[in-house]
Protein backbone atom coordinates (compact mmCIF):
# COMPACT_ATOMS: atom_id res chain seq x y z
CA UNK A 1 0.00 0.00 0.00
CA UNK A 2 1.21 3.54 -1.01
CA UNK A 3 -0.14 6.63 0.15
CA UNK A 4 0.77 9.73 -1.69
CA UNK A 5 0.38 13.66 -0.52
CA UNK A 6 0.99 16.19 -2.57
CA UNK A 7 1.72 19.53 -1.74
CA UNK A 8 2.93 23.18 -3.06
CA UNK A 9 -0.05 24.04 -4.94
CA UNK A 10 -1.86 28.27 -5.29
CA UNK A 11 -2.41 30.84 -6.85
CA UNK A 12 0.63 32.86 -8.80
CA UNK A 13 0.48 35.29 -11.82
CA UNK A 14 1.19 34.25 -15.86
CA UNK A 15 4.49 33.75 -16.02
CA UNK A 16 5.28 32.56 -12.29
CA UNK A 17 6.39 29.61 -10.81
CA UNK A 18 5.63 27.27 -8.54
CA UNK A 19 6.84 23.84 -7.39
CA UNK A 20 5.13 20.51 -6.32
CA UNK A 21 5.72 17.97 -4.45
CA UNK A 22 4.22 14.33 -3.51
CA UNK A 23 5.64 12.82 -0.63
CA UNK A 24 4.86 8.60 -0.89
CA UNK A 25 4.64 6.27 2.10
CA UNK A 26 5.83 2.97 2.11
CA UNK A 27 9.04 0.95 1.37
CA UNK A 28 9.11 0.12 -2.17
CA UNK A 29 8.89 3.73 -3.69
CA UNK A 30 11.82 3.18 -6.40
CA UNK A 31 9.80 0.27 -7.98
CA UNK A 32 7.08 2.54 -9.02
CA UNK A 33 7.08 4.86 -12.23
CA UNK A 34 5.55 8.16 -11.09
CA UNK A 35 3.50 10.67 -12.83
CA UNK A 36 1.64 13.77 -12.68
CA UNK A 37 -1.62 14.63 -13.89
CA UNK A 38 -3.91 17.31 -14.23
CA UNK A 39 -7.59 18.02 -13.84
CA UNK A 40 -9.49 21.64 -14.81
CA UNK A 41 -12.93 22.56 -14.26
CA UNK A 42 -15.20 20.71 -17.18
CA UNK A 43 -12.44 18.34 -18.49
CA UNK A 44 -11.02 15.31 -18.15
CA UNK A 45 -7.97 14.15 -16.30
CA UNK A 46 -4.52 14.28 -18.68
CA UNK A 47 -1.12 14.07 -18.73
CA UNK A 48 1.20 16.05 -17.93
CA UNK A 49 4.40 14.41 -16.88
CA UNK A 50 5.89 10.93 -16.60
CA UNK A 51 9.78 9.78 -14.55
CA UNK A 52 11.00 6.27 -14.33
CA UNK A 53 12.07 4.32 -11.17
CA UNK A 54 15.48 5.44 -11.01
CA UNK A 55 14.89 9.32 -12.48
CA UNK A 56 16.66 8.70 -15.54
CA UNK A 57 14.19 9.04 -18.26
CA UNK A 58 11.44 11.12 -17.95
CA UNK A 59 8.57 12.39 -20.66
CA UNK A 60 6.07 15.24 -20.56
CA UNK A 61 3.25 16.60 -22.23
CA UNK A 62 3.30 18.99 -25.50
CA UNK A 63 1.46 21.50 -23.72
CA UNK A 64 3.82 21.63 -20.96
CA UNK A 65 7.52 20.32 -22.52
CA UNK A 66 9.90 22.96 -22.25
CA UNK A 67 8.37 24.28 -18.80
CA UNK A 68 7.56 21.95 -16.71
CA UNK A 69 10.22 19.07 -15.12
CA UNK A 70 9.56 16.36 -13.07
CA UNK A 71 12.29 14.77 -10.79
CA UNK A 72 12.25 12.38 -8.12
CA UNK A 73 14.56 11.89 -4.94
CA UNK A 74 14.09 8.00 -3.76
CA UNK A 75 15.80 8.41 -0.80
CA UNK A 76 12.71 10.93 0.16
CA UNK A 77 10.07 9.48 -1.20
CA UNK A 78 9.46 11.90 -3.18
CA UNK A 79 8.45 13.07 -6.65
CA UNK A 80 8.96 17.11 -7.99
CA UNK A 81 7.17 19.00 -10.44
CA UNK A 82 8.99 22.40 -10.84
CA UNK A 83 6.87 24.23 -13.37
CA UNK A 84 7.83 27.76 -14.76
CA UNK A 85 6.46 30.50 -17.36
CA UNK A 86 2.96 29.57 -15.96
CA UNK A 87 -0.03 29.80 -18.03
CA UNK A 88 -4.04 30.45 -16.88
CA UNK A 89 -4.12 27.15 -18.88
CA UNK A 90 -2.38 25.59 -16.54
CA UNK A 91 -5.20 26.03 -13.67
CA UNK A 92 -5.99 22.87 -12.59
CA UNK A 93 -5.73 20.36 -9.67
CA UNK A 94 -2.42 18.79 -9.48
CA UNK A 95 -2.30 15.29 -8.81
CA UNK A 96 0.24 12.58 -8.41
CA UNK A 97 -0.23 9.07 -9.24
CA UNK A 98 2.27 5.63 -8.97
CA UNK A 99 2.44 2.73 -11.02
CA UNK A 100 3.59 -0.53 -10.47
CA UNK A 101 5.56 -2.87 -12.51
CA UNK A 102 6.80 -0.21 -15.00
CA UNK A 103 9.60 1.40 -15.18
CA UNK A 104 8.24 4.58 -16.88
CA UNK A 105 4.22 5.17 -17.55
CA UNK A 106 1.99 7.01 -20.03
CA UNK A 107 -0.82 5.29 -19.75
CA UNK A 108 -4.15 6.81 -18.77
CA UNK A 109 -5.54 7.58 -15.62
CA UNK A 110 -6.91 4.04 -14.93
CA UNK A 111 -3.57 2.47 -15.43
CA UNK A 112 -2.60 3.90 -12.09
CA UNK A 113 -2.31 2.10 -8.84
CA UNK A 114 -2.28 4.50 -6.74
CA UNK A 115 -3.65 8.54 -6.25
CA UNK A 116 -2.85 11.47 -3.97
CA UNK A 117 -6.03 13.97 -3.21
CA UNK A 118 -4.69 16.80 -5.69
CA UNK A 119 -3.52 19.96 -4.95
CA UNK A 120 -4.94 23.12 -6.47
CA UNK A 121 -2.95 25.12 -8.82
CA UNK A 122 -4.50 28.53 -10.51
CA UNK A 123 -2.39 31.10 -12.64
CA UNK A 124 -3.63 34.46 -12.51
CA UNK A 125 -3.57 36.45 -16.27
Amino acid sequence: QVQLVESGGGLVQAGGSLRLSCAASGRTFNRYAMNWFRQAPGKEREFVAAISWGGGATTYADSVKGRFTISRDNAKNTVYLQMNSLKPEDTAVYYCAARLGYSISIGPASSYDYWGQGTQVTVSS
